[in-house]
Order: C-alpha cells, then sequence, then structure tokens
C-alpha cells in the first residue's frame, strides 16, 4: 500500500485478514480424516497471524454439517488458541529461515501476477480476456493430474483407501423452517410501510446509476424492512448481471 499506492497513514499499511481452512481439501472418504486436516489448517492460519478464523466442519464434503460437527470444528480453535500455546506468542515462527524463504517465494510469484494484470489493463480486463479463469481451471487440473498420478497423496482416497461403511449423523432440515420463514416474510411485506419501501429503492435506482456511496442507504433499506432480496433485484435492474463472453 505504501510503495505501489503510496498511502500516508501506518494504519492503511497493516494487513488484517480473515481466514477459513480450504474446503476444497475436505474429503467424502474418511470423512474423520478432515478433522486432522481442519487443525493442520488452523494452526498454520494462527502462526501466520490472521486476526480472524473459520473452521470446516469435517462432514462439508457429504452435506451441510451437523450441529456435532460444527462443534468438533469450532474445539478445534479453541483447543489450538487455549492448550496449543501457539496464541501466546505474537509471531512464534519469527526468524525461522524456511518460513521467511517460503514468504520471499510467495511475495514474488503475487508481484509476477501483478505485472501481468497490471499489462492487461486491470483485472476488470483480465476477467474480460478470461485470464483468471484459465488460471484456476489449468490450477485445478494439474492439482488433480497429480493425485491421479499419485504424486500427490490424498490420505483415504488414492492411497491408504479402506472399505467403509458410512456411519456419520446426517443433517435432517426440518421443511417446517422454510415455511415458517415464509410466513414471516409475508407478514413483514404485510406490516411495513410500503410507500417508505418503494421511496428507497427508487433512490436505491438512482444512486445506483451515479458515483453515491451505496452502503449508508443499505443500512438504511435494512433498518425499514426492504429485504436483501428486494436490494439486490432493484440493482439488478440497474446493473445487470455479468455474463461471461466466450474466450
Amino acid at each position: 500500500m505504501r510503495e505501489r499506492f503510496k498511502a500516508q497513514k501506518p494504519s492503511s499499511w497493516q494487513l488484517r485478514f480473515h481466514t477459513q481452512t480450504a474446503g476444497s481439501t475436505l474429503t467424502a472418504q474418511q470423512p474423520e480424516n478432515n478433522v486432522v486436516r481442519v487443525t493442520l489448517q488452523a494452526l498454520s492460519a494462527v502462526l501466520g497471524g490472521t486476526q480472524s478464523l473459520h473452521t470446516n466442519s469435517m462432514d462439508e464434503a457429504l452435506w451441510l454439517p451437523t450441529e456435532k460437527s460444527v462443534r468438533v470444528a469450532l474445539r478445534t480453535q479453541q483447543i489450538i488458541a487455549h492448550e496449543s500455546g501457539v496464541a501466546d506468542s505474537i509471531d512464534p515462527l519469527a526468524g525461522s529461515y524456511l518460513i521467511e524463504h517460503l514468504t520471499d517465494e510467495i511475495e514474488k510469484g503475487a508481484l509476477e501476477y501483478i505485472a501481468k494484470i497490471d499489462e492487461m489493463g486491470g483485472a476488470m480486463q483480465s476477467i474480460e480476456r478470461g485470464f483468471m479463469q484459465n488460471e484456476i481451471q489449468n490450477a485445478a487440473y494439474a492439482a488433480q493430474q497429480a493425485i491421479e498420478r499419485k504424486e500427490q497423496v490424498i490420505v483415504g482416497v488414492n492411497q491408504f483407501n479402506v472399505d467403509e461403511t458410512l456411519t456419520l449423523e446426517r443433517l435432517k432440515v426440518d421443511t417446517s423452517i422454510e415455511l415458517g420463514q415464509r410466513e414471516e416474510l409475508k407478514r413483514l411485506r404485510e406490516s411495513r410501510n410500503r410507500e417508505s419501501v418503494e421511496r428507497l429503492r427508487g433512490r436505491l435506482v438512482e444512486a445506483a446509476k451515479g458515483t453515491e456511496n451505496l452502503m449508508p442507504l443499505f443500512i438504511e433499506c435494512v433498518e425499514n424492512d426492504v429485504t436483501l432480496g428486494e436490494i439486490c433485484n432493484t440493482l439488478r435492474s440497474v446493473w445487470g448481471e455479468y455474463v461471461a463472453e466466450g474466450f
């Protein structure tokens, strides 16, 4: 921020970040193994200095997580925070040659990507040309090839397999919840001030056509019972929806 964008305030030079463990690494096979994967990923995030952390549940490769699996994910964070001792130091890996080397490699690769994107005219132009999409697709394809060739071992998937019957509890959603929400939404729309809703949606249309900061208007809309769907549909009426062209 200081070097590229010439930011003047030291607070704007700081990197505050949230980390979520990698859902793409979770496996439907031997799903209990995902507890270990998530633990290692969460520990890595803490060692890296994250300010906020989300841990995935072990059964997310199969279905929406159950209350029990969510609790295990939460306890994973709490054990790291209160039992491991890793949070007792601001930078427990400070001075590690390996970490410093890997950090330099990541920075080098990131700057190379930024330079490529700049040459294309920026992020929007690189998306329009399909550059970012292709990079993601190529990386995913290469990763899958490595798994298929067993160059990348995935425990329980391409090595250390077992024949097992899945015994995990499955999440069951009570359909009455949806019906209750529908009724609640109906009551909201019947009881709210319709003139206020229409006025705010009109203001939102005009603001979306210009350069006004929309966040205060979003807050006012929500405070006056304009639903999220109505806000999004109002914006779509002005901006439309992005449709990727062939590339």
